[in-house]
């Protein structure tokens, strides 16, 4: 990882893909509802420095994982870019393939840090990305997405207030598009490694 690989191009499609599957934004109604159940106060900083430390740890040790189950970049770039491509799939249409887990008696930790902000969509899409951008771009992208986990979380009452359930909606079905978009982006660039 080097700083000159550092692109900005790069950055921004990473903050963007990480920001749309996160879908910070489209969990406030979950969050709301966690938030009155833990008392009205969700902790924006240990919620924030678990889900990101558990980015990076996925970011910087995932592809030794893979190696101990056999599995290449490429291959869970491939599967990854499904599981994106369906996240995408329930934020257009509405209906949920994955069922979140609603266990509230470790507040900040589980469900809020994992699996609602880091959860299995957001851990694959990360190893996906490897395939395609560099790891310093990937790691600066996620430090971003920290910074609007934690905002969000902070100022959630006001953001809930401020775009109503028809705002939310809006948000949720623009950036399903556009992790449908990537997904297939993803897809494709990795498919030719097996059509050799």
């Amino acid at each position: 990882m080097g700083f000159s690989q550092i692109a900005i191009k790069e950055i921004l499609t990473v903050s963007f893909t990480l920001f749309a599957v996160i879908d910070m934004v489209g969990s406030i109604p979950v969050l709301a509802s966690l938030r009155m159940r833990m008392g009205g106060e969700i902790r924006s900083t240990e919620a924030t420095l678990a889900s990101g430390g558990l980015m990076i740890l996925f970011l910087f040790l995932g592809k030794q994982f893979l190696g101990l189950l056999g599995l290449d970049v490429q291959s869970f770039a491939v599967a990854g870019s499904i599981v994106i491509f369906i996240i995408g799939l329930e934020m257009v249409l509405g209906h949920e393939f994955f069922k979140s887990e609603t266990d509230t008696r470790s507040g900040n930790i589980v469900p809020i840090a994992f699996p609602l902000i880091a959860g299995s969509g957001t851990l694959t899409t990360i190893m996906s990305l490897k395939a395609n951008y560099d790891d310093i771009n990937i790691f600066l992208g996620i430090l971003i997405n920290c910074v609007i986990i934690y905002l969000v979380l902070k100022s959630l009452k006001w953001i809930e207030n401020f775009l109503g359930p028809n705002g939310m909606t809006v948000i949720r079905k623009f950036f399903g598009v556009i992790l449908l978009a990537i997904a297939v982006k993803i897809f494709g660039s990795n498919m030719g490694h097996f059509v050799k």
